[in-house]
């Protein structure tokens, strides 16, 4: 085996942050307790009703304790002041069975960086000092850029410091309610089936919520909603809503345990793909409109920068500079060299560069063969077809480039229906054309094929949620099923693109489904021998009230990111929690017992998830990296080049670039796109402290590298495959397909 010889990355840390620190000055202070000691939620509510209580003071939660600060020429509230207000937003917004709580002042509190940065929130959440920017208007849906900003903590030389993430984002806004949205809608006289499951924004303060569940009718609640309305916009929809209204129920967050009443006049529905399409609105257009470019986002951030540096100094708080790569170098990571320049190793112990994985694949074959095809004889892979398309719409030009491919890549194929007669159904999907697929589906049976190809009509997109279901979901499970793996070719694609470019994106990704590996890594990783991709899929069928069903599933891979096996949880579960039973049972000892393992979690560990890991890595003498992977949320990072004529522009970062917030949290840059798409979205990581403890560049170099496994595609994922696939599993599940245990990637 030779290596590679590839050339460094030149470490240029010429780069930006939209996190900027924070200073304290002199504060004006009080800091008080509640007895019973309040949780996380209710801490939450009670300090966000706090701020909007009294004018110029603002008041954070941070575990048990209340913290307020008021402008610094300003007289704070009396205990008693403190007392009346508690009284009243307890009556106001909380049910009678809530604790009656009790007052008490604290004496000498301390501000921590955290509290300090959630401080600076809460003032420009009260304050509002940002503009907001309309770039979009028609069809009652408006696009407008708004500030996102959110606290933050950044750990330089050892020390934790106050800072604030502060983003410009485009907002899509439906210019109406939701019962302008109900009445002009063809679901109307069956409101739960539209309703339940929907994502709605509350009309006073834009918050983003769920709806959950029907709970009557204005006319049953409308004295409770009216004492509880606290914006002038609710109380006059609720003042002048019709008594046969229905009042629905909402959740704010996914882990929130409490459901809000809402009069339907009070919220709006988010515009998603599938609202654009009941409003008849162009989403494309939309979507287009709420891309910023880069010469746009550096203003935004200059001009928001500026509102936050007046509204933060009256109460003590200096707004500084924003992380970069010349004041802060010590904080940005960047590879070793470009990620693409990564050598990967083929069969015959061939090594070519990520970017050159065709090439590697023709030199060497696939790295590991499938027991099915090893051997002196070389069973050839059985290709079989079922074309859904009209006549004249014939794929034989591509499955012969399948079969010259398969051979350029070192296998043989066997086409198995060649004669298959082609049968015109109209609709297929009437019951008549779901019979006849049915028959035809099970004619493929009987000639075993591993592989099937189907090429669907375009339509068929986004119909999972239809009555009959969409014919890609109805063939995908009928297929794994039986352990035949498919590949799905929709109508335009094979209108639009040439059978080999079809092909030179899908062979790797051909292959790994039938259980071959196509490439590992050349160089094994040395933070894990093992790891985990873990994450639990949600239900979003809309026809379901209360809590919603969640399933899990987990991938395994090795040091050099060699697949080792895949599998789902037999049941579904409450919430987004995965019970201890569930873990043990998806992490079996086998591959794990006195290993190394860093387990990613799509999203935050949830409940008791960490110590049910911990206690299962003890049982099985291993070590368990714990490390959560957020991809909403995440602060955006920018290439600074050298200034060109006095002037320094924002450009796209490096793919790769990392931001390291403290020695267990870090984002990182996993994708790089054309402007014309957009600007790259990070993922953030972080290392759960109670697990076994890594260098956090261990795990970015990891996650990256980790990216370039996905075989099913040339251009590399954001997130790290493991996790993919978990996702993959854990939907099907909810799909109705289980997968107890399989070798191969059928999910590419």
């Amino acid at each position: 085996m030779i290596a590679l010889a590839v050339q460094p990355l030149v470490q240029d840390k010429n780069c930006l942050s939209e996190i900027f620190l924070l200073k304290e000055e002199e504060l004006n202070l009080v800091s008080f307790r509640l007895s019973p000691r309040t949780d996380r939620e209710d801490g939450l509510r009670l300090s966000y009703r706090f701020s909007r209580h009294f004018p110029d003071v603002a008041v954070v939660w941070k575990e048990g304790l209340f913290f307020g600060i008021a402008k610094q020429a300003q007289v704070l509230p009396t205990e008693t002041e403190w007392a009346e207000a508690l009284a009243y937003i307890r009556r106001e917004f909380f049910e009678p069975s809530d604790p009656e709580w009790r007052l008490q002042r604290s004496l000498n509190p301390q501000v921590t960086p955290d509290i300090l940065a959630e401080f600076a929130e809460q003032i420009l959440s009260v304050s509002q000092p940002f503009k907001l920017k309309i770039v979009l208007s028609e069809q009652r849906v408006e696009v407008k850029r708004k500030a996102d900003f959110g606290a933050e903590t950044v750990e330089i030389a050892n020390t934790l410091q106050p800072a604030l993430a502060l983003s410009p984002h485009s907002r899509m806004t439906f210019q109406g309610t939701l019962n302008d949205f109900l009445a002009n809608h063809p679901y109307r006289q069956n409101p739960e089936k539209l309703l339940v499951g929907l994502k709605v924004e509350t009309l006073d303060t834009d918050s983003t919520a769920t709806i959950e569940e029907i709970v009557g009718t204005i006319a049953e609640h409308r004295s409770t909603l009216l004492a509880k309305a606290s914006g002038a916009i609710s109380r006059k929809a609720l003042e002048e809503a019709p008594d046969d209204q229905p009042v629905v129920a909402v959740r704010f967050g996914q882990n929130s345990k409490r459901l809000y009443p809402y009069a339907m006049a009070a919220l709006r529905p988010c515009v998603t793909a599938e609202t654009a399409n009941q409003l008849d609105i162009d989403f494309g257009s939309l979507l287009e409109a709420t891309k910023i470019r880069y010469s746009e986002r550096q203003a935004l951030l200059k001009e928001y920068s500026t509102a936050a540096k007046q509204a933060l100094p009256p109460y003590g708080i200096q707004f500084l500079k924003a992380l970069n790569g010349k004041e802060n170098s010590d904080l940005f990571w960047l590879p070793d060299r470009q990620i693409e320049q990564t050598p990967i190793l083929f069969g015959k112990g061939v090594q070519e560069t990520y970017s050159s994985i065709l090439k590697g694949l023709a030199k060497g074959s696939v790295y590991q063969r499938h027991r099915d095809y090893q051997g002196l004889d070389n069973r050839p892979i059985r290709v079989a077809v079922l074309n859904l398309l009209n006549p004249e719409m014939r794929a034989d030009r591509l499955i012969q480039q399948v079969k010259q491919q398969t051979e350029r890549y070192g296998f043989k194929s066997l086409h198995l229906n060649p004669e298959a007669e082609e049968i015109l159904v109209e609709d297929w999907s009437s019951p008549e054309g779901r019979a006849v697929l049915e028959e035809r589906l099970d004619d493929l049976m009987v000639v075993k094929p591993d592989i099937v190809f189907v090429f669907l009509p375009q339509n068929d997109r986004g119909s999972d949620d239809t009555d009959s279901g969409s014919l890609y979901h109805r063939i995908y499970s009928k297929l794994l099923r039986r352990q035949i793996a498919s590949q799905f070719i929709y109508e335009d694609t094979l209108r639009g693109v040439e059978a080999r470019y079809i092909l030179n994106q899908v062979m790797p990704g051909l292959l790994a489904k039938l259980g071959n590996i196509p490439f590992v890594l050349a160089t094994p990783l040395q933070v894990a021998d093992v790891f985990i991709g873990l994450d639990v899929a949600r239900s979003k069928k809309k026809r379901l009230s209360g809590s919603m069903n969640a399933c899990a599933g987990v991938c395994l891979y090795g040091s050099q990111g060699e697949f080792i096996r895949a599998k789902s949880e037999d049941a579904a579960i409450e919430g987004e929690e995965i019970p201890q039973r569930f873990l043990e049972a998806l992490l079996s000892t086998g591959e794990l017992r006195g290993k190394t393992v860093l387990i990613y979690r799509d999203g935050r560990f949830c409940g008791d998830e960490v110590t049910h890991l911990l206690n299962w890595a003890r049982a099985i003498q291993s070590r368990f990296i714990l490390v959560e992977c957020r991809k909403s949320g995440t602060s955006r990072l920018y290439n600074l080049p050298q200034a060109v004529s006095g002037l320094r522009s924002i450009t796209a970062p490096t793919r790769g670039l990392g931001l390291k917030l403290s020695q267990n949290e870090a984002i990182l840059v996993t994708t790089q796109v054309v402007e014309r798409i957009g600007v790259p979205r990070p993922i953030r990581l972080t290392v759960r402290p109670e697990g076994h403890q890594v260098l956090i560049e261990q795990v970015l170099d990891a996650t990256l590298k980790m990216t370039l496994l996905h075989h099913g595609a040339l251009k590399p994922p954001r997130l790290p495959m493991l996790l993919h696939g978990a996702d993959r599993l854990a939907d099907l599940r909810l799909n109705g397909v289980y997968v107890p245990e399989c070798d191969r990637q059928f999910w590419l």
